[in-house]
């Protein structure tokens, strides 16, 4: 079990490629008046890096987001799969919605088949078609940025029109267990070979794209700090489903999928019965075995803004993934929200958020991890939970987007004047 003292902490921006930024970001060069169009995932999912960094760019510049182009062929016997496809539809014949300022959100309807050439044919068609349609109607005229956050739409890039790419990596896409890992690891490496910048948000996603692509930066996940903070404001008040609990209430948000580990809670559940475990997130693979428990709650998805208000009401802030090869190439956003909120952080060994032990407890073993939570329920405090947010305030996502932006307007110039990545 890895502890120390917390303090306050702002990790640096690293590079791998031709320049530094060293500038606060008060004075980097701002991104402004540009257009990004972008293949991203379905902007209605759980929010993630995807939506932060867009929502911002957006500000300033013009974004057309393209829901997602799959990652995969859909099952028709999962009612999930089918239910997407429906949503997919309505969204198509609703046209680009207006989400925000600046901000569109088009869900171009394409073959779902992404490893087929002659879909693949079909589908360059498709986007080059709706893209004109849909820039002529939103006003994007003049150059555009491609932004690619899913490695499938690595066989569009290059075919558009676009005038720089940038490719922003937050997993190793290809150890999902639901993708067919050696095609999505092949659209990876072309997607590094055919993009101006990368950016991805863990140390050891970068390390492997280097050697692929010399322009590949980190840029570890944001926060919106001051939505978090409210946590510890006297005015928010606890969701009544999470109020209802018996304390402590140990709490995990996020999509509950096979990256956690469900013995691990099971044992926590079993070892302490007066522990309520709450496990908060749309639940995307068979639970059946914790269902049975009777201190372990699933309390489904909640808006993003309600977050905080969850995250008062909890005694710890749990991170219980499996530690595999997915998962060490994890950055989970949670943990600086977690921390922003104030809330105590019991976490599985993972590197990234080994980055931030100042902060947390890490545990190695099921017992560890035990120890872990019954360490922190006696010795958390509200000046602790004070120290932990403040530690976060230099995380923003405003700090790492102006980073990102001021990057990609340094190659962007780069590129306008003739050179070549």
């Amino acid at each position: 079990m890895t502890r120390a003292p917390t303090q306050s902490v702002a990790p640096d921006l690293q590079s791998g490629g031709w320049f530094d930024l060293d500038e606060s970001p008060a004075a980097l060069e701002t991104m402004m008046g540009r257009n990004v169009v972008c293949f991203a995932k379905d902007w209605d999912e759980n929010p993630t890096s995807n939506n932060h960094v867009m929502r911002l760019l957006a500000r300033n510049n013009r974004v057309l987001w393209l829901n997602s182009i799959t990652t995969r062929t859909p099952n028709l016997r999962d009612g999930r799969d089918v239910a997407k496809i429906f949503r997919k539809l309505r969204s198509f014949f609703r046209g680009a919605a207006h989400v925000a300022d600046g901000l569109w959100v088009y869900t171009p309807v394409v073959l779902p088949f992404p490893h087929s050439r002659l879909a693949t044919r079909i589908n360059t068609w498709i986007l080059r078609a709706a893209l004109a349609v849909m820039r002529r109607r939103l006003g994007l005229r003049g150059p555009f940025q491609l932004w690619v956050f899913i490695p499938t739409a690595a066989k569009y890039v290059g075919k558009l029109g676009e005038s720089l790419v940038v490719y922003y990596v937050t997993d190793e896409y290809s150890k999902f267990s639901y993708v067919d890992g050696a095609e999505v690891a092949n659209d990876d490496r072309t997607l590094c070979a055919k993009a101006d910048l990368i950016f991805a948000t863990a140390q050891s996603l970068v390390d492997r794209r280097l050697p692929q692509n010399p322009h590949t930066y980190l840029s570890r996940h944001g926060v919106d700090h001051a939505l978090f903070a409210t946590a510890l404001d006297r005015e928010t008040q606890v969701p009544a489903d999470l109020a209802a609990l018996p304390g402590p209430v140990l709490g995990y948000y996020g999509a509950i999928q096979d990256w956690l580990d469900f013995e691990l809670i099971e044992f926590l559940a079993r070892r302490h019965p007066e522990w309520s475990i709450a496990l908060i997130g749309p639940t995307l693979t068979d639970v059946s075995a914790l269902r049975r428990l009777p201190n372990v709650h699933f309390l489904g998805r909640k808006p993003h803004g309600e977050l905080p208000a969850y995250c008062k009401g909890l005694s710890v802030g749990l991170i219980p993934h499996k530690v595999n090869e997915l998962t060490l190439n994890m950055n989970p956003i949670k943990l600086r929200e977690y921390l922003s909120a104030g809330l105590p952080v019991v976490s599985t060994a993972l590197p990234e958020v080994q980055a931030y032990a100042q902060h947390c407890v890490i545990a190695r073993s099921h017992e560890d991890f035990e120890r872990g939570i019954s360490v922190t329920l006696r010795e958390d405090s509200a000046e602790a939970r004070r120290r932990r947010s403040d530690a976060m305030q230099f995380e923003t996502w405003e700090r790492r987007v102006a980073e990102i932006g001021a990057r990609v307007m340094r190659m962007q110039e780069f590129l306008a004047c003739g050179g070549k990545p």
